[in-house]
């Protein structure tokens, strides 16, 4: 299946999108999952070499047996979807608007091996926190886009969709949206693509907030080894699900808030939403070359003018310190120690990344 008998062709408008998985498409991915050739054991028995081989298994066989995309499907469908082409290229993305009329609105940005998945629980409740344990002046507006190359996002075909053509990508889709005034998040690629929107300083910025506070690809063995050849391993992860899911499955157990197991974090059923977005658009390959993209770190160098919001978790790949990001970040507004949490926040703690979402964008509001 190919992402094309998934995703209907974009034009400038801004249309609705339904995410309607074939059920052949389904059927597929359970024969290959029973068809799955493991490896053998290997000598040691730690995690020193990867996922061991009885997760990977025990992973394969609920995926095949027990997990269910329809629910997640319905699940994203009652979001409002969207695609609309921006630079030649289709974007998708859920737009939440808030019932509160004077609700500020956010843009959030995810990373690899990430996608929308990462925000599905904390959409609602920051649209419309009356409902949620906060006030109607902690109201949002939330716009959750793929990146290019991503889920539903069309794949690029030619190069050069680094980070500050995402950014500026962004900045059309917000002024598409009517927003004069926003705020953006991001973590991971996500907090690369909003420092570059701080560079940018696009009409109506009004502040970012990062979980990550410096993105430095090539300190993660996983994605230099997707920036030096990405097309060489997703040969590998496009034809066998069990390899995706391995693949993702590592970087979740390395980079999460876990007491050892992977579950600590993030349930099955939770990372094999996210998963299953990669295998059935088929965007194993072209969602690494993201990292093939910005090999050069500059993108998260330079001083930044505008307000930032950070909040440190405990469990992040690499924290910067508070003194650190003051020099980088000449209006840091807030600044904030988690007391859980690793790189994917909004996933792994929905309920603390609202609050923070509140309480980083709450001065902002007043001006």
């Amino acid at each position: 299946m190919t992402q094309g008998s998934l995703i209907p062709e974009a034009t400038e408008q801004v249309r609705l999108f339904h995410v309607s998985v074939p059920q052949e498409a389904i059927d597929d991915l359970r024969a290959r999952l029973r068809a799955t050739r493991f490896p053998d054991e290997r000598p040691v028995k730690d995690r020193s070499q990867g996922v061991p081989l009885a997760q990977a298994q025990a992973l394969v066989q609920y995926w095949e047996s027990r997990y269910d995309w329809r629910r997640f499907e319905t699940e994203l469908n009652s979001f409002p979807n969207f695609r609309t082409l921006i630079d030649g290229l289709g974007i998708h993305f859920i737009h939440g608007r808030s019932p509160h009329p004077e609700a500020l609105p956010i843009l959030l940005t995810h990373g690899w091996p990430g996608s929308i998945a990462e925000f599905i629980e904390i959409i609602r409740p920051l649209t419309n926190p009356t409902e949620h344990g906060g006030r109607a002046r902690d109201a949002f507006h939330v716009v959750v886009p793929s990146l290019p190359g991503f889920g539903f996002s069309d794949k690029p075909t030619d190069t050069g969709w680094n980070l500050p053509r995402i950014a500026s990508a962004w900045s059309e889709l917000m002024q598409r949206l009517g927003y004069r005034r926003w705020v953006a998040q991001g973590g991971d690629w996500g907090a690369g693509v909003t420092i570059a929107l701080g560079h940018l300083l696009p009409a109506g910025l009004a502040g970012i907030h990062l979980n990550w506070q410096f993105v430095l690809p090539t300190e993660i063995a996983g994605n230099l080894l997707q920036s030096i050849g990405p097309e060489t391993i997703e040969y590998a992860l496009a034809d066998s699900p069990a390899g995706q899911a391995t693949w993702i499955y590592e970087q979740f157990y390395r980079w999460t808030d876990n007491t050892g197991a992977l579950e600590d974090a993030l349930s099955r059923d939770q990372m094999l939403d996210n998963i299953s977005l990669y295998w059935f658009t088929n965007t194993a390959a072209s969602s690494a070359r993201i990292n093939w993209e910005n090999t050069d770190a500059s993108f998260a160098g330079g001083k930044l003018s505008l307000p930032v919001a950070v909040t440190a978790f405990p469990r992040e790949i690499y924290r910067a310190s508070q003194s650190s990001a003051e020099q980088t970040y000449a209006n840091l507004i807030y600044w904030n120690e988690a007391e859980r949490g690793g790189h994917f926040a909004a996933f792994e703690e929905p309920d603390i990344f609202v609050k923070e979402m509140r309480s980083a964008f709450r001065q902002l509001r007043e001006q």
